[in-house]
């Protein structure tokens, strides 16, 4: 009897068992385990060890790279708030494997099955004595080759015993983690500063107008401040000089980068607050408003105690690197309108590493040639005249202003054409202006033939841009979801198509450009009622949806007949192409019309 109880607890073991390891995961702390590898059983306060993270990743899922170098991709990382008693640091990932998918253009950074993340725990010698935990956490977002799953994250736990400093003893794991240490390993980057063709591309732009800035009226007196400086030293060329010059161009990047993190450390409220329509023009108005300065329609003016205190001839090395410092202050009339607009580029990013680099890189644009002069003071003299031709330059430097105006206003612009077509007429009403009307320098025919060029130039740019970009076609139109629709499309016969949708799903991204943009797959779709459940924002009913609806992620498309049921056969589950998606659609009309 005892045998026969022993064999029927054994089979329904089994059965368990295997219910458990065929059935999906209804959610992403499922998909993903992490287990904390020690290596001692005791932790002497004012040390410093290592430590492993063991990560468990289901298949068919996998989880994205470090970096988030796609759009839409959402990078995983390992994060522990610091504390006064416990920090932990270094923390290191293995290699990436790199995948191709159906809905990706290029190969993205995956991990999948097992690996080990390193790391450091760094105790302090305050630490309270007995047990103790470091609360962490792993944020991922996993997909599979077809679908993904929402942004999730676990939690990570550090329990240590914590003794005395002299006191502690080693475990047999610390000697493996020691040794493992060693081994070369990529470091967990910061999101968004991978360096790319695209980073490359902006640096040099950015650097360029740095350059350009020195060609604005309230840069050009700075150039006899500098040289009567540095000339007044009375120093022939060689090292110090040159030192001089690199900590004048120093004292200018560490004002501007510094100024550049702060913007990007506030990115996330900027970035909210930006999202604002009233905001977007306020915004984009006081960058047109500026602009019309830089048109001459009016004049903004410091007080000549701050250009006087920039002017001030200190001494020594920290006297040059002053002088870099209070470079940004004299300039700020003609240099203010341009940072105003890449702060809030930058403070839209909120990456502090790319808002330092960038400010960085525009501060060396700008100084460059300053420094150059300061090293080779007895240049002045071949620099050419000023003239109209600055006057000139500031007024194209207030067109980008209005460019970057309407890169404000385009969340507020309902359609592509409408875009192309509002930076068109920029460009256009910037040649017409800059090439005609602009009535600088009217004695040299040489300058009025560089200015009609520039001129023609943007006005065939502007119609090639109308003529050349892709147009915007109009996809299907999604009704947002709501609890009584499917009722309502039942009592009026109509067959409906439930998408769910998330900005953060690639493979939902590519449906929506590929697929849902297909001529033939919109016309289709005027036969359906056409309703979107968006999944970006976490929804109030989300959880009760998705069971509802069997949902295990997105993408996820259901058909429902003209009775309100789902026509279960035609589910999909991942990227289709257009083909697939018009094969469904028309079984789903043919069954409603039997």
């Amino acid at each position: 009897m005892n045998s026969s109880n022993a064999m029927k607890r054994l089979l329904i073991s089994l059965i368990l068992l295997f219910v458990y390891l065929v059935s999906p995961s209804p959610s992403g702390a499922a998909t993903v385990r992490v287990e904390v590898i020690q290596s001692q059983s005791q932790y002497p306060a004012g040390g410093s060890y290592p430590i492993q993270f063991q990560v468990r990743v289901n298949n068919p899922w996998y989880l994205h790279g470090t970096g988030a170098s796609e759009e839409g991709i959402i990078p995983t990382l390992l994060t522990f708030p610091d504390s006064p008693a416990f920090k932990v640091e270094g923390i290191k990932f293995p290699d990436p494997e790199k995948k191709l998918f159906e809905y990706t253009k290029n190969p993205i950074e995956v991990f999948s099955g097992e690996f080990r993340v390193r790391a450091r725990v760094i105790i302090s010698r305050k630490a309270p004595a007995g047990e103790q935990t470091i609360k962490g956490k792993l944020s991922y977002q996993a997909c599979s080759a077809k679908s993904c799953l929402p942004p999730e994250a676990v939690p990570v736990l550090i329990s240590m015993n914590i003794t005395p400093p002299v006191a502690g003893t080693k475990s047999e794991n610390q000697p493996i983690l020691e040794r493992e240490a060693q081994t070369p390993i990529t470091d967990q980057p910061i999101p968004g500063s991978k360096p790319g063709a695209g980073l490359w591309l902006i640096l040099i732009g950015i650097f360029l107008g740095g350059l350009a800035l020195n060609l604005t009226p309230c840069i050009y007196p700075l150039i006899p401040i500098t040289v009567s400086y540095f000339g007044g030293r009375g120093e022939k060329f060689g090292g110090k000089i040159i030192l001089h010059g690199i900590l004048y161009i120093s004292g200018l990047a560490l004002t501007n980068s510094i100024l550049g993190v702060f913007a990007s450390l506030s990115g996330a409220m900027l970035g909210t607050v930006l999202q604002n329509p009233i905001v977007l023009i306020v915004v984009a108005g006081i960058m047109i408003g500026l602009a019309t300065s830089f048109f001459g329609l009016w004049e903004l003016r410091l007080p000549s105690g701050l250009t006087n205190l920039a002017s001030k001839n200190f001494g020594g090395y920290f006297g040059t690197f002053f002088m870099g410092l209070t470079l940004g202050i004299v300039a700020a009339p003609c240099l203010g309108p341009f940072i105003l607009g890449l702060l809030t580029y930058v403070g839209q990013k909120g990456d502090p590493f790319l808002g330092f680099l960038y400010f960085f890189v525009l501060s060396i644009g700008m100084g460059l040639p300053l420094a150059v002069l300061a090293v080779f003071s007895g240049a002045l003299e071949k620099l050419p005249m000023s003239g109209g031709w600055m006057v000139w330059i500031r007024k194209i430097l207030g067109w980008v202003l209005v460019g970057m105006a309407g890169y404000m206003l385009q969340p507020l612009i309902p359609g592509a054409s409408e875009r192309v077509i509002l930076f068109a007429m920029i460009a256009v009403a910037a040649g017409i202006h800059l090439g005609w009307l602009d009535r600088s320098s009217q004695d040299s025919r040489l300058f009025s033939t560089v200015k009609k060029g520039l001129g023609i130039i943007l006005i065939i740019g502007a119609i090639a841009f109308y003529f050349t970009t892709p147009r915007h076609v109009e996809g299907v139109q999604w009704i947002p979801y709501d609890k009584n629709l499917l009722t309502q499309a039942a009592n009026e016969n109509r067959p409906v198509i439930l998408d769910f949708y998330a900005d953060w799903c690639p493979p939902c991204k590519e449906l929506d450009r590929n697929v849902f943009t297909a001529p033939e797959v919109v016309k289709l779709s005027k036969n359906f009622q056409n309703i979107r459940l968006d999944l970006t924002k976490k929804h109030p009913e989300q959880d009760l949806l998705l069971k509802r609806y069997q949902v295990r992620g997105v993408p996820t498309v259901i058909f429902f007949n003209r009775k309100g049921a789902e026509e279960k056969g035609l589910r999909i589950e991942s990227y289709v192409d257009k083909e697939e998606m018009l094969k469904r659609m028309r079984q789903m009309i043919r069954l409603s019309s039997q």
